[in-house]
């Protein structure tokens, strides 16, 4: 990676680097954590040791634990490691098989060499294979957990090395000391645990996995990222991002900033600009997909609230909020008055703007980004308008049309806004 920046196309031309390196992943088992998260965690690392035989970049390669529980999380994970088989991946009941090559063996005997010299210890090491590529799954115990060194060599194969800690703070500054990596893993359920380590490790970390109990059965585990999901992390791991899913679209896409009037806006983007309103000729809802034009407006007649009307739609939803209903009460809301149910508001400008008539809009699909603006009370006069804010197409059959909506009083605020969604049928040929 360090090579490839240096190329001048990305020195010289400004071209787009995009780096996944290897990272030395901590696991960390909380001073809350139950029996059950310990057990799930022990679970966790020894797997992220088998997978391709511990030699993915996500792997976990540091964990940290609360002293006086290092011994039982180590207990458990060598308990999960024993049972596993080296040998011909091609044999069945095979659980390991060789690294990638004697180089790599090389490599990792390296590695692991110097973690020994910086202080650490062989806590246990699988009695399997060791000729040719082989190497067995390993614990290392590191019970001074302070020498940089321990925090900054790699193993590259089935390696983890323990530490233990004192208090979270001191967890946290342990884990930094790995320079950056792509993900950590939490063994806890308590919030307050969770909410401390978030804000302690998202600096040098590119994702955080929580283990719990309430997780492990849907969770796609410590080293296994989804595309919708940061797989990337700071320094050491290379800053750069999964290549896959939206994320890797909007990275690599070109992108420009624009600058026009609203009608050449929204020439270009084919999206409606607030201020290219192009008044209807005649109803919307009578015309089809193809037929309607992005920025096409139907301003409606004017509707008055009256008593009734709320009345009538607190019996009609059952909704009795106090605001609505008990005026000595709505008098001390922040409204100072009885006012109209929010989706009375919606329901009226449905009444306003709706074309009842069959005719080619088919459904009504949703609705998007609702908000209520101002409060509406009796005697207050709306007015909705209903505006083509884009167009997509769903099937041979049908596109979906995206109305932007504005319900105004009769000051000419505005006291709703939305994106409604609408089914409109194609054009027959």
């Amino acid at each position: 990676a360090d090579r490839l920046r240096r190329h001048p196309a990305f020195l010289e031309r400004g071209a787009l680097f995009n780096a996944e390196a290897d990272s030395l992943n901590p696991a960390l088992l909380g001073e809350e954590a139950t029996e059950e998260e310990l057990s799930r965690l022990a679970q966790e690392i020894a797997q992220e040791l088998a997978i391709k035989t511990g030699q993915r970049c996500t792997a976990i390669r540091r964990v940290l634990a609360p002293r006086g529980r290092l011994e039982a999380l180590l207990k458990a994970t060598r308990t999960r490691l024993e049972a596993l088989r080296l040998g011909d991946p091609r044999e069945e009941g095979v659980d390991l098989g060789p690294l990638a090559s004697l180089e790599q063996k090389a490599e990792v005997e390296k590695a692991v060499a110097a973690l020994l010299e910086a202080g650490a210890r062989v806590y246990w090491q699988h009695p399997g294979r060791r000729d040719g590529a082989f190497f067995p799954p390993t614990l290392l115990l590191a019970e001074d957990p302070w020498p940089g060194a321990l925090h900054q060599v790699e193993p590259f194969g089935p390696v983890a090395t323990f530490f233990p800690y004192e208090t979270r703070e001191e967890a946290a500054r342990l884990a930094a000391m790995g320079g950056g990596s792509l993900v950590a893993t939490l063994a806890t359920s308590d919030p307050g645990e969770a909410r401390f380590y978030l804000a302690a490790l998202a600096p040098y970390v590119g994702r955080l996995h929580i283990l719990n109990a309430r997780t492990a059965a849907s969770s796609t585990g410590h080293g296994s990222p989804l595309p919708r999901l940061l797989h990337g992390g700071p320094g050491r791991a290379g800053g750069g991002e999964e290549l896959g899913g939206l994320l890797s679209v909007k990275r690599h896409l070109g992108r420009v900033a624009l600058q026009a009037d609203p009608w050449l806006l929204s020439a270009l983007t084919g999206e409606h600009a607030k201020g290219a309103e192009k008044p209807a000729g005649v109803h919307p809802f009578r015309k089809y997909y193809e037929e309607l034009e992005v920025g096409e407006t139907l301003t409606t007649h004017r509707r008055t609230v009256t008593e009734a009307d709320i009345a009538l739609f607190s019996a009609l939803s059952w909704d009795h909020f106090y605001a609505h209903t008990d005026e000595l009460a709505a008098r001390e809301s922040l409204f100072g008055k009885r006012v109209a149910h929010g989706y009375f508001v919606l329901s009226a400008a449905a009444g306003l703007f709706v074309d009842p008539a069959p005719g080619p809009v088919l459904a009504n699909y949703g609705l998007e980004d609702l908000r209520f603006l101002e409060p509406v009370a009796v005697g207050d006069t709306l007015q909705a308008r209903l505006t083509v804010k884009r167009k997509r197409p769903r099937d041979e059959k049908a596109g979906v049309v995206e109305w932007a909506v504005e319900v105004a009083n009769q000051e000419g605020k505005t006291v709703a806004a939305y994106t409604l969604l609408t089914l409109v049928a194609r054009k027959p040929q």
